[in-house]
């Protein structure tokens, strides 16, 4: 009688986590952006946790560490910015960005430079490449992840002089 209670009990047990479990990852997550038809598959806790957020753009930035800069490059063998970015948001996020800087330049909403948080793309006025923009992502107190012309994937301080002075928007998904 009391193996059958505990038997009970543990059928009951493990049938409730796989439901908490099966629950918490259906596709039910999927947003579509209010202004187009894009589909961003959020998982739970990613984006909108930043700690989850920073650690993964932490191991993010150290898979790619030591990948040079190369402009239309979206492999670990040379990548640009924007595609960098773009394998970034859909690895660690599942949010499908546009292929360029422009493109993602338009998508989210606009921010100001204030109300910034992990996740958040930051663009810059470089002058350099097809069209003279750079884009990274937030992540804290200042700092941004992103494929750099001189570092390859880096972190950068949004404050220094460079990056300042450059600095045009930023976009939240």
């Amino acid at each position: 009688m009391v193996f059958s209670v505990k038997k009970t009990t543990l059928i009951s047990a493990v049938c409730l986590s796989l439901f908490v479990i099966t629950g918490c990852t259906n596709s039910n997550t999927v947003k579509t952006k209010p202004s187009a038809s894009k589909i961003y598959r959020n998982p739970p806790g990613s984006l909108s946790d930043p700690i989850i957020a920073i650690s993964s753009l932490s191991e993010h930035q150290h898979q790619w560490k030591g990948t040079r800069y190369r402009l239309g490059g979206i492999s670990r063998d040379g990548i640009d910015c924007s595609g960098f970015m773009q394998v970034t948001f859909r690895d660690l996020f599942g949010i499908d960005l546009p292929r360029t800087t422009a493109e993602q330049a338009k998508e989210g909403n606009r921010i100001s430079k204030s109300e910034l948080r992990t996740g958040d793309l930051v663009f810059f006025n470089t002058g350099r490449g097809p069209n003279g923009k750079h884009v990274g992502v937030y992540v804290k107190n200042g700092q941004f992840l992103h494929a750099s012309t001189k570092g390859g994937v880096i972190y950068s301080d949004m404050n220094s002089p460079y990056w300042s002075r450059t600095f045009w928007q930023a976009r939240r998904l």
